[in-house]
């Protein structure tokens, strides 16, 4: 989602923060900005805070910014994906305060200041701050924060966000910095990921790891309610508490986010890599794992997992989105294979019901990213209720996620750009199946020879995928029907009903075709009333025990004259035929289908979304990271 960058400098340090915007690309973003304090950089006369903002990419902003010879040692940059009011510039950040009384948006800023999250109590002191003189130029809950800063500043920054951040309430990640001090700049965070970037001789914020890739690989995780003061050459930490931390209680970690992963290469959208990469990211995901066992999942703090898998009885999943439906597909693998009772929750929904906990619950969060809002928010409500028995499965092993969960799983997927999840899904999935048999294990339902069996067929992943994606040419034919389509319907049975699911979701996040999944069984209970020649019909159809009854489904779409895309697999007896189109599937994948019979799907919505000419990588209205609720 939103992204922050900011410095403290010797240097000029604009370059810096437009390319780590432009690392910060794959979160999604509408508008994007820098401000700088150009009397920061030595040699420089200049009169304070200055900006430029833009509705385009972040390659038109540095433009704009060359012609504009903004220059400065210190700075803050951000990439908004808009909450409060349309993406445009007079929205986007940077945000200014330039005092009460002073409706000018050319004046130079007092304050200036970038957001990430959401501030709920925003109106009323919009409300306040107006009844003080202070004009709005933007419709953000963003604005109010700058304005709030200026009204407490009475000579230092630190007091003065310390003192506005006490009458927020929301989420938030801020980096401020102000006229009168050249060389400091303030960062907060409540809800909202930030970091600190330590250099030599100069400091950095930022939301991602990845936005200070090349700068420097020291990097410090702020905690829940810190504030960090930025100056040249040093900085100090301050908990939600008011005290200062010592350097052991918040540690430089060397994390090397390397840049290199971004890189487009030879592909036309970081979509179609990413779909072709899974091979190589399910390998990697998978490797230095010798056999299966509980201490694959065992806690950096030393927590050991086949403690807490003897002692639950029933598992708790809690994720959003692609990877909600990577939950639903290890809900069939859980209780079919490791007999354990398992719960899929969507996470947003979850916190805000009245549940009814159990302490022997093992929590399962899922995030790609590891700071999604609303799944956080789910694990710490669970938390809260008792339930402290916690596992991740995530792609981000320095994230919020990992760090807050007990017990951990770091799927190898590699940093993913587009929007729309590929191989950070197909890696979750193998997350997941390994933790199946794990738990499997721990509770007696699984052998060792059987899990070794099972890891076996795991390891012929990477081929098994590579036959699929060989299918290309053939989904490329399907695509060019779907993109003169407006609505199309998906089904699946049993575990393959999630991928159903999936497969309607990344054909209507790209391609903005209306797309919706079913049980096949479910068809004569509703759906049926859809289908005509119109409507086209994916069908998921492994050679499994289902494999009848979906074909009685099939025939009930035929008899109303619908059409039928099937994804078959061999000894399926299911043939091309008017109104039946087939693409056969290399082999039988038994328990790992679901890994397989995904990508064709995504190759269907990217093809489609090629062909209808939508922006694949960077879909309207959504963003990658939702680090807000």
């Amino acid at each position: 989602m939103c992204g922050i960058v900011g410095a403290v400098s010797t240097r000029n340090i604009v370059p810096v923060l437009v390319q780590g915007l432009q690392r910060l690309e794959y979160r999604g973003y509408d508008s994007c900005g820098v401000a700088v304090h150009d009397a920061s950089l030595e040699g420089n006369q200049g009169s304070g805070l200055h900006r430029a903002r833009s509705t385009a990419r972040v390659a038109e902003l540095m433009e704009q910014v060359t012609k504009e010879h903004l220059q400065g040692a210190t700075g803050i940059a951000h990439t908004r994906w808009a909450t409060h009011g349309a993406p445009a510039v007079h929205n986007a950040h940077p945000h200014f305060s330039v005092g009460p009384g002073v409706g000018d948006a050319h004046a130079a800023g007092r304050v200036g200041l970038v957001h990430n999250g959401i501030i709920e109590n925003h109106e009323a002191l919009r409300a306040a701050l107006q009844a003080k003189g202070y004009e709005f130029l933007s419709q953000t809950d963003t604005e109010v924060i700058a304005h709030l800063v200026d009204s407490h500043y009475n000579g230092d920054l630190f007091d003065a966000v310390q003192a506005a951040i006490k009458e927020l309430r929301g989420a938030y990640a801020i980096a401020v910095m102000h006229k009168d001090e050249p060389h400091r700049v303030v960062g907060a965070r409540a809800g909202s990921p930030l970091i600190l970037g330590v250099g030599q001789n100069e400091n950095f914020l930022a939301s991602d790891a990845m936005a200070l890739a090349g700068v420097t690989d020291q990097i410090v995780y702020l905690a829940e309610g810190d504030m960090v003061d930025l100056q040249i050459g040093r900085y100090w930490i301050v908990n939600q508490v008011g005290k200062t931390m010592e350097a052991g209680e918040r540690p430089v970690k060397t994390v090397r986010a390397h840049s290199g992963a971004v890189e487009l290469g030879p592909y036309r959208h970081y979509m179609q890599k990413e779909i072709f990469e899974q091979p190589r990211a399910i390998a990697e995901t998978l490797e230095g794992v010798v056999s299966v066992v509980p201490e694959l999942f065992d806690g950096a703090d030393g927590t050991a997992a086949w403690r807490v898998f003897k002692e639950i009885d029933n598992v708790l999943i809690l994720a959003c989105g692609t990877s909600y439906y990577s939950g639903c597909a290890a809900k069939y693998w859980i209780e079919g294979l490791a007999g354990i009772p398992c719960n899929v929750e969507v996470a947003s929904e979850y916190r805000y019901r009245k549940s009814v906990p159990n302490p022997r619950s093992l929590v399962v969060t899922i995030s790609q990213s590891g700071e999604t809002a609303d799944t956080l928010a789910a694990l710490r409500h669970a938390q809260g209720l008792g339930m402290t028995n916690t596992l991740t499965i995530c792609n981000v092993a320095t994230s919020a996620m990992v760090r807050e969960c007990k017990l951990a799983y770091i799927t190898r997927a590699g940093v993913e750009i587009g929007v729309a999840s590929t191989k950070a899904f197909t890696t979750q999935l193998a997350g997941l199946f390994l933790l199946t048999l794990a738990l499997g294990q721990a509770k007696g339902k699984i052998t060792e020879s059987e899990s070794d069996h099972y890891l076996e067929q795991m390891r012929h992943l990477p081929v098994a995928l590579q036959a699929v994606l060989a299918l290309e040419p053939q989904v490329v034919s399907w695509a060019e029907d779907f993109a003169r389509k407006n609505n199309a319907l998906f089904l699946g049975r049993g575990i393959h009903y999630p991928i159903a699911l999936e497969g309607a979701l990344k054909l209507k996040e790209i391609s903005y075709i209306h797309a919706e999944a079913y049980p096949a069984g479910e068809l004569k209970h509703g759906p049926l009333a859809l289908v005509d020649s119109e409507m086209p019909v994916v069908t998921v159809a492994p050679n499994d025990e289902l494999l009848e009854k979906l074909k009685s489904n099939m025939q009930e779409v035929r008899a109303r004259g619908g059409v039928l895309y099937v994804l078959a697999d061999a000894n399926t007896d299911i043939e091309n035929a008017p109104g039946i189109h087939v693409i056969r599937m290399p082999e039988h994948y038994g328990a790992l289908s679901p890994i397989l019979h995904v990508v064709p799907l995504q190759l269907l919505s990217y093809h489609t979304a090629l062909a209808r000419g939508t922006d694949v990588d960077k879909p309207r209205n959504l963003a990658k990271s939702v680090t807000v609720e």
